[in-house]
């Protein structure tokens, strides 16, 4: 058996066509959702990110500002930045991209951020809220994951779906989500991590397994269950000399080992990744509904 590729970027597709839509309404009233992305520092993995966030923004016609940051800004700079944001009319959903600096503290960041333009979903009142299922927005990683199986077609009512991760940005929230009433969740959902007893023995109950523990190629062909649908979260870079810069993305699922064994999977790249921005996006044009209505 050879798995099906659940493909992120033919998914995020039908999704910004849906948003476009949205934004065009929204246009039609007279606002243009605006989405910022504050950067801090010069890490060359976040860097890419928000140039692709500042070039997904423009594709849709919505506003885009990106705020770059020396690394030496304090933590009360980037505070006054943060209220800067809250009070901006033209900015309906922002984000401060993590990591932070070591200096900062990034929970005093996040605290800070006005929940109504929290477009990360980070801020506690916001994950509060979608703990008891009754979300402003959702965290764009497993939002995306969810759409994935929901678009995909994949059963999550009753299913077993076991989470490799407790993250407070994939593991906790993924967990949480498919926990709740509703399509693409009403799941069984087991946490599994790093101190947990023959995690393998765990693995191998999942109908959906979902994986976002930050190793490289973690979950082997022996750890799941013949059938079991497996989203590989993971983004790890690996030496090789056979690749143009010498080295390569790879996930934390043994991509050939697994596709073996489950009925269908996400590669890396090209599975999950591409459903972040989107749901980002989402999440912005969400904020943008809301503010519109609150007029």
């Amino acid at each position: 058996m050879s798995a099906q590729l659940i493909l992120g970027k033919e998914i995020s597709e039908s999704i910004y066509s849906e948003l476009r839509d949205r934004i065009e309404s929204l246009k039609v009233g007279g606002v243009t959702p605006g989405l910022a992305v504050v950067l801090v520092g010069e890490d060359p993995a976040s860097q890419v990110y928000v140039r692709m966030k500042g070039k997904k923004c423009e594709e849709l016609g919505m506003h885009s500002v990106t705020i770059v940051m020396p690394e030496d800004t304090t933590e009360a700079e980037l505070l006054a930045k943060v209220n800067e944001l809250n009070n901006d009319e033209s900015i309906h959903g922002f984000l401060v991209q993590l990591p932070l600096p070591k200096h900062i503290n990034e929970d005093t960041i996040i605290n800070a951020i006005d929940p109504r333009k929290d477009a990360d979903c980070f801020h506690p009142a916001n994950v509060g809220k979608m703990l008891i299922g009754d979300p402003s927005f959702l965290p764009a990683t497993p939002a995306g994951v969810q759409q994935m199986l929901v678009r995909s077609g994949v059963e999550t009512s009753g299913k077993h779906v076991v989470v490799v991760g407790r993250s407070n940005i994939v593991g906790k929230p993924m967990a949480a989500m498919m926990l709740q009433k509703g399509k693409g969740a009403d799941s069984t959902v087991t946490i599994v991590h790093s101190r947990t007893k023959d995690l393998a023995s765990i693995t191998r109950q999942a109908d959906i397994l979902i994986v976002a523990i930050g190793k490289a190629g973690f979950i082997t062909g022996n750890m799941v269950k013949d059938g079991a649908v497996v989203i590989d979260v993971g983004t790890n870079r690996v030496d090789d000399p056979t690749a143009k810069n010498g080295s390569r993305l790879v996930g934390d699922v043994d991509f050939n080992e697994v596709k073996e064994v489950a009925s269908a999977i996400t590669p890396v790249p090209g599975g999950v990744g591409p459903m972040t921005i989107c749901m980002l996006m989402a999440n912005a044009v969400t904020a943008a509904e809301n503010a519109a209505l609150s007029r």
